[in-house]
């Protein structure tokens, strides 16, 4: 539970590691760095607890159950912030790092323009 960027590139380096990880017969690259970056800035953009909780389930493998006994937060909740992690770095893989209130801004915009 740290916020040096050096700890979490490593962090984020074994969880994207292992989401890609090959089957058997397949073969990937090396991770390309820029893309490795940007999984970072999308990391660090999470607030503290998300990211925590992200890295909790996705890169050490806890269960629902144990990281909301962990936090006192219920498993719904647990749930409801790793899909708020996943999104945002999506959304950041995808290369739109804008935030939810820039998208809505600049999608309804061009329409009160008229």
């Amino acid at each position: 539970m740290t916020d040096d960027p050096e700890e979490l590139k490593a962090r984020a380096a074994r969880a994207f590691e292992r989401s890609i990880a090959p089957e058997p017969g397949e073969m990937y690259g090396p991770i390309h760095p820029d893309r490795l970056a940007t999984l970072q800035r999308a990391l660090l953009s999470l607030p503290r607890l998300t990211r925590e909780i992200f890295l909790a389930h996705r890169l050490d493998g806890y269960s629902y159950a144990y990281i909301a006994e962990v936090t006192g937060l219920s498993e719904r909740q647990v749930k409801r912030r790793m899909a708020i992690a996943m999104r945002r770095l999506h959304r950041y893989l995808r290369r739109d790092e804008r935030t939810a209130w820039q998208r809505w801004w600049q999608d309804h915009l061009p329409r009160w323009r008229r």
